[in-house]
């Protein structure tokens, strides 16, 4: 019989694949166009939060971890495909060279906890280059991709068999950082048109 925490873990991982369905879908329409920055920092560093958490015992709470860091490495992937319709800055570098030059440091701690600390410090600086494009261009990002995402977060937090930093730093910070990008979206929609150019929109 499947116990209260396997139940949310499973009830995380459809969360997930609901999350993660009709983004990819909305990608291959261009209804959506991913941040190829982002999605590689994220793709790398939740595959390797997952092999931390489980080590560390995180139990059904993982599970969900684990699935999003495949799917997200294959929308890093179509994000490389379309990656001539969105704009690299200066700042996108940074973001990205900051990102892979802090990665290695989690193999330099034998320790789980630092290392997820790391990795989550490293994924939080991914949502840099989604955040600068979100504001500039709203439409291009779905809102409720974003809300199943802090649903299945929380989902997963309350699967965890095993509560510690390890385990729960991860979670928590993601679905922060993906209600701070959603209020962004939110705020400037209601100051641009769908339909024009970044360059054209309110400042």
């Amino acid at each position: 019989m499947m116990t209260y925490k396997a139940l949310l873990g499973s009830a995380s991982i459809v969360l997930t694949l609901l999350a993660f369905a009709p983004y990819i879908r909305a990608i291959h329409k261009g209804q959506v166009i991913p941040h190829l920055f982002s999605w590689i920092i994220w793709g790398t560093t939740t595959l390797t939060v997952f092999f931390a958490q489980y080590h560390d015992h995180g139990g059904a709470g993982a599970w969900p971890i684990g699935v999003s860091g495949l799917i997200t490495l294959y929308i890093a992937y179509l994000a490389y495909r379309v990656r001539s319709r969105h704009t690299i800055t200066p700042a996108d570098k940074w973001f990205l060279a900051l990102a892979l030059s802090a990665l290695p440091l989690w193999y330099l701690t034998s320790d789980p906890m630092w290392a997820v600390i790391i990795l989550t410090t490293v994924d939080l600086l991914g949502f840099g280059p989604t955040l600068r494009k979100a504001y500039r261009a709203p439409y291009e990002e779905s809102l409720t991709f974003f809300a199943l995402f802090i649903t299945r977060n929380v989902l997963a937090l309350l699967a965890l068999t095993n509560y510690s930093v390890t385990t729960a730093l991860f979670p928590l910070a993601v679905s922060l950082a993906c209600l701070v990008l959603g209020i962004t979206v939110i705020y400037r929609r209601r100051h641009t048109t769908p339909g024009l150019p970044p360059q054209s929109q309110t400042r």
